[in-house]
């Protein structure tokens, strides 16, 4: 009994969607993020939350509001509050100093966690870029046999036959390398 062209075999029900495998590769992702996130120390889950909320416009108001409140009350501006801190505000140069420490090392942490994980993302790329090349220079052999099979002379085509060659990847590696 002949098979209808149209009707889709078990193999083709296999095969992923479009879709399908733009969302998959989403989910690997998205992934390899939370893998990074649970394995995360408490001092860098504490860093990240730190810098999400000093990354805020609220922090700003709160710095604001208390600088401001802090130099009404030490220039004796609210005659209510005693002055703790006279001009040229000693105390506030060394709390802004210390904070601008404690920031600079919090958003250091958490910027040094997300290299990590932009580092194993760029790893991937290259994996599977490195697989695409292969893939397509496959391709490209297949079509440039399928071309001399209908009789089309490519063998002049001197682009082609540079094409047709895999990639040294040792040589880009040494390139690279060169170059750090």
């Amino acid at each position: 009994m002949a098979q209808n062209p149209f009707q889709k075999s078990a193999v083709d029900k296999k095969i992923l969607s479009y879709e399908q495998r733009i969302s998959h590769r989403q989910e690997i992702i998205r992934s390899i993020k939370a893998k990074a996130n649970m394995r995360r120390t408490r001092a860098e889950q504490f860093a990240d939350w730190m810098t999400a909320f000093f990354g805020t416009s609220a922090f700003l108001w709160f710095n604001i509001i208390w600088f401001v409140l802090w130099l009404l009350i030490n220039t004796e501006s609210l005659p209510f509050i005693p002055a703790f801190d006279p001009y040229p505000f000693g105390v506030l140069t060394m709390v802004v100093s210390l904070e601008a420490i404690v920031l600079a090392i919090i958003v250091l942490i958490s910027q040094n966690r997300s290299a990590k994980i932009s580092e194993l993302r760029e790893e991937i790329d290259i994996q599977v870029n490195m697989i695409a090349e292969m893939e397509i220079t496959k391709t490209m052999k297949l079509m440039a046999l399928l071309l001399e099979k209908n009789g089309i002379n490519i063998a002049t085509d001197p682009e082609l036959k540079t094409m047709l060659e895999p990639m040294d990847m040792e040589k880009i590696k040494q390139a690279l390398e060169s170059e750090m």
